[in-house]
């Protein structure tokens, strides 16, 4: 079993508390079973979150408003999970969704998993998100660090001539010289 399957299984099972709800939707082959868990009134979280990560795992659309949803979720499981599941969907919305979450100050506590995705997608969005996000988070005393990390070696990564400048500027702050060096050493050669 894959260990992101691994982690998601663990965890929810318990917290479906043993309930039979777990194991039917665990043994279902059946995507419309999954699907209505997603709209079905009085579902717990657990169930909606299990639906939607194995409808991703599938490439069933019909769970990217959850998965979308879980990604911008404030506990980092359920993020990453949705994360690893979106990556995997394969709906064209999903790099325009995480760049949205990502650049969305009102929500940068949770932006590390978006960010993270925005990476693993390589999408046309993904470097102009990161670069954005990553110039808000060199202001003096951002807390938010990891996603500031997250967004320099993202940008290595990726190898986009476009971030030389902000990881340039990145090189300043103590937490980052280092990814930020390193980054720019991945990008191609500069004028």
């Amino acid at each position: 079993m894959d260990e992101e399957l691994r982690a998601l299984t663990e965890r929810l099972r318990a917290e479906a508390g043993g309930t039979p709800a777990y194991d039917r939707l665990m043994a279902t082959a059946d995507q419309d079973e999954l699907a209505e868990v997603l709209t079905g009134p009085g579902q717990p979280l657990w169930a909606r979150e299990l639906a939607a990560f194995r409808l991703g795992l599938a490439g069933d659309r019909r769970a990217f408003e959850a998965l979308v949803l879980l990604l911008n979720h404030r506990d980092p499981p359920r993020c990453a999970s949705a994360a690893y599941a979106l990556a995997r969907l394969g709906d064209p919305r999903t790099a325009r969704a995480a760049a949205a979450l990502a650049t969305n100050e009102l929500r940068v506590a949770y932006a590390l998993h978006p960010v993270r995705l925005l990476t693993g997608l390589r999408a046309p969005e993904s470097v102009p998100a990161l670069i954005t996000t990553l110039k808000r988070r060199l202001r003096p005393h951002d807390p938010y660090r990891r996603v500031a990390l997250a967004c320099v070696e993202g940008l290595g990564a990726l190898g986009d001539p476009r971030a030389r400048p902000v990881l340039t500027e990145a090189l300043a702050h103590p937490a980052l010289a280092a990814a930020a060096a390193r980054a720019l050493k991945r990008l191609p050669p500069g004028r």
